[in-house]
């Protein structure tokens, strides 16, 4: 059922405090939670609810503040809703009237929303973070012409994939699925799989590579025979444990110059990325194309890209996003060495590559300002929760690379409104 749209009823305890009274209107958090257009919401997003049936659903104005806050802080669900509980201004922000003292919801209410919106409604709150950039005036649509476009990886929750942590953690997903399914095993090697990890770590931290490889043998033994085990004892599986099954002997099996290969047995759609970086050759997750404003660095356009393509490819889709979070299509694009091939640039736009020649002298200090687009990467990843994402599949890594864009230019914003408050007359 659709969330409540009436008002939020006054208290019967006479003693709650309106948050009006507790709030400074100077605040960023209040004058931010005045400027954007929260019934944009109720009307996008009304539609993914059932009219009549089910249980009302969270007010949305409530969750989407909660997303707002928790990737303008980089907070995570559970901390997110605690730390609403104490602030005044988180409260104000999600539009409560009255000082709460309870959680707002249960921290898993946060991922089936995500869930239900998908990557395509989250895509609506980037597009609010703009619109009220530009009623506010901080964003113009004559800036949003020329963009500059760069990708990063946006690393997944997973540790580092060797192939004697696959092997342990492969055999002790299975053991935990048979168990579940009540299937008596015939060995499950818990005590002698941790056994064999750590001495294999321990001999590769010694570069004793002799005796490392052959504790990696015999944790990769163990796994084969725990499937073999349930091969035999269930010949027709379950679903899940089917899914979990090809997936133990796709790492069984894989070799090292195999590709695709997997990198992790409950995140498979994990990819290695080499980025050509000097302290960190490999990281493990997805490429990322973003899009910022030459001026000012806006994020315009921010989405996850999957099997790892070359990055010239991913150039007509991030346009195509920007045409659809702001409703104006960019001119001029400004881009690294790697989007190189002019098969790749999408027709009516001019895209300038580093190190090109024989330019104006406007054109050379935008190309120079390319690079500017570096540190917007840096603070979604430090600040905004692109470092480490958490959110399940690749639709998961779509919904995280929006909402850290969300945050980010929501972080602009609310410089611009504590700066604007600086510059008034005492």
């Amino acid at each position: 059922m659709r969330p409540p749209t009436t008002p939020e009823q006054a208290p019967a305890d006479p003693s709650r405090v309106r948050l009006a009274l507790l709030v400074s209107h100077e605040h960023p958090l209040y004058q931010l939670a005045e400027a954007i257009d929260w019934s944009r919401f109720e009307a996008d997003l009304g539609a993914l609810y059932a009219e009549d049936t089910g249980r009302p659903g969270l007010p949305t104005r409530l969750m989407v503040g909660l997303h707002y806050l928790k990737y303008l802080f980089d907070e995570s669900d559970e901390s997110v809703v605690e730390k609403y509980v104490e602030n005044p201004y988180w409260q104000f922000f999600c539009g409560r009237t009255y000082f709460e003292h309870e959680l707002p919801c249960h921290p898993t209410s946060l991922v089936r929303w995500r869930r239900r919106l998908g990557a395509a409604g989250v895509e609506k709150l980037l597009t609010e973070t703009l619109s009220t950039a530009k009623r506010e005036q901080a964003l113009r649509d004559s800036e949003i012409k020329r963009v500059n476009v760069d990708t990063t990886v946006q690393e997944k929750a997973v540790a580092f994939p060797t192939d004697a942590r696959l092997y342990h953690k492969a055999r002790r997903a299975l053991v935990r699925a048979a168990r579940a399914a009540g299937l008596d095993l015939r060995q499950t090697y818990v005590r002698l799989g941790k056994q064999a990890l750590a001495r294999q770590g321990r001999y590769a931290h010694a570069r004793q590579m002799k005796r490392a490889r052959r504790e990696t043998k015999r944790l990769r033994q163990y796994l084969g025979r725990v499937i073999r085990d349930i091969r035999r004892k269930c010949p027709k599986p379950a679903p899940a444990l089917k899914s979990l099954l090809e997936r133990s002997e796709r790492i069984l099996h894989q070799q090292r110059y195999d590709s695709p290969k997997l990198y992790s047995v409950h995140a498979p759609e994990v990819e290695c990325i080499a980025k050509g970086k000097a302290h960190r050759p490999y990281e493990f997750g997805c490429k990322v194309a973003v899009v910022t404003t030459s001026k000012s660095s806006w994020v315009v356009g921010i989405s996850a890209v999957h099997e790892n393509p070359y990055d010239g490819a991913t150039l007509a889709p991030a346009l195509k996003q920007v045409e659809r979070t702001t409703e104006v299509r960019p001119e001029e694009v400004f881009v690294d060495r790697g989007f190189k091939g002019a098969a790749h640039h999408p027709a009516g736009v001019a895209v300038y590559v580093s190190g090109r020649k024989r330019l104006t002298r406007t054109l050379k200090a935008l190309l120079r300002r390319r690079s500017a687009i570096e540190p917007v990467i840096g603070h979604l990843k430090g600040e905004h929760g692109m470092q480490r994402n958490h959110l399940l599949g690749q639709e998961g890594d779509r919904i995280n690379a929006l909402l850290t864009g969300c945050g980010f230019n929501l972080r602009k914003l609310w410089w611009f409104f504590k700066t604007a408050a600086s510059l008034q007359p005492a």
